[in-house]
């Protein structure tokens, strides 16, 4: 057996000291700095997703982890010209790896504060300068070019984590969990995440074109990596809103679906024209735009924060503005367990969902099915649940 390594501390500082072990070869290499509990967690999770995201979909993919789920995933597709604006990389040269990170992350700019990175493949110079001006933690990766690990290894003051992964290493068949004294064992969730998924549509309408098969994908495979209950929404070959370990279903549907309404309104030509304060950082614009979209929401005190960094100030978006510009666009949105009631169908329209997979197997299937109906959206059971605990 490997040798265990010693972690900076355990999932909190007063917890240690703490180690990690191999239960065969380690399945990754430690290139720069010294990793943490929550650290590793992360970037299994996050290697494991961007893995089965490369085997599926055959392009580059990475992920942004925050707390053991997604912040964001996503396939390496060129960005359009609004949506580098939006995650402020209209200057940047994006390799296809860079540009799925860049998509992982840019699906919630705020979430992915201090994340953990993993890409599909090599980190080229242009990944490695996009990581460099970014609050991150650390990346797992198959492989660096050196000129990328150089500037790695010099981010947070040679402290950022640098792991490289194994990827002909194949995962162990069973996995185990000790906790509070006893130990829970089960075989790894391998079942596969593929165009078998569109087999049994069950609303009226019943056409799932190339793009929508993609990004229900990308939904469904992140969800496989999400803490349950939780529900994805994906557009453009990337995740937009994940609302994730919630007790109930409607309150992951509700999240998801507004993360998603603010990823599409951070596009918005108000939103994209404000004007900040010269001395906000990258961090702080992102929050402001995002404070803006959810205007609504804030209180008294962050509102007059907000009015006073934005120095072209000329109102909140209205309703309509907010309906017209979603209803500009089109999602796609998939479930890790059945819908228990039809509200989350009623919640998924108003967030230009157009398609939907969920294993189905509620009492409720019926209701669910008629709302689709109702709204034009396009259904499919896959009976395959995808819980993560």
């Amino acid at each position: 057996m490997a040798e265990p390594i010693a972690l900076r501390y355990g999932i909190n500082p007063h917890q240690q000291p703490a180690s990690a072990s191999a239960i065969g070869e380690w399945p990754f290499e430690v290139l720069n700095g010294q990793p943490g509990y929550i650290n590793l967690l992360d970037a299994m999770s996050a290697w494991s997703l961007v893995r089965e995201l490369r085997a599926t979909l055959g392009e580059p993919a990475a992920a942004s982890y925050k707390h053991v789920s997604p912040a964001g995933a996503a396939i390496g597709l060129p960005l359009s010209e609004r949506l580098a604006r939006a995650y402020e990389v209209e200057q940047l040269p994006l390799s296809p790896v860079a540009a799925a990170y860049a998509r992982a992350r840019g699906g919630d700019l705020v979430s992915a504060y201090g994340d953990f990175a993993a890409v599909s493949d090599t980190v080229d110079a242009s990944l490695a300068r996009f990581l460099r001006r970014e609050v991150s933690d650390g990346i797992i990766a198959p492989d660096y070019e050196p000129e990328a690990l150089d500037v790695l290894a010099r981010k947070k003051g040679g402290r950022y984590l640098v792991l490289q992964a194994d990827p002909t290493l194949e995962l162990p068949a069973v996995e185990t969990r000790d906790h509070f004294g006893i130990r829970l064992e089960q075989p790894l969730d391998s079942q596969p995440i593929d165009e078998s998924c569109f087999d049994h549509p069950v609303t009226e309408l019943t056409e799932f074109s190339d793009d929508v098969r993609r990004d229900l994908l990308v939904a469904t495979i992140a969800l496989r990596y999400t803490q349950s209950n939780s529900v994805c929404l994906a557009a453009d070959g990337q995740v937009i809103g994940l609302g994730a370990g919630q007790q109930s279903r409607i309150h992951c549907s509700r999240l998801a679906c507004g993360k998603a309404d603010r990823w599409m309104l951070q596009q918005h030509d108000r939103v994209l024209g404000l004007e900040f304060d010269p001395s906000l950082k990258r961090p702080d614009r992102f929050a402001g735009r995002e404070q803006f979209i959810a205007w609504q929401e804030l209180s008294q005190p962050e509102r007059e924060r907000l009015q006073s960094q934005v120095t072209n100030w000329s109102g909140p978006l209205t309703d309509d503005e907010r309906h017209k510009w979603i209803g500009g666009f089109r999602t796609v949105l998939s479930h890790d367990a059945f819908m228990p009631f039809r509200d989350n169908v009623d919640r998924a329209q108003a967030s230009a969902v157009t398609h939907i997979l969920q294993p189905g197997g509620s009492i409720a299937d019926d209701d669910t099915i008629a709302a689709c109906n109702q709204y034009g959206i396009v259904m499919a059971l896959t009976g395959q649940r995808l819980f993560r605990h």
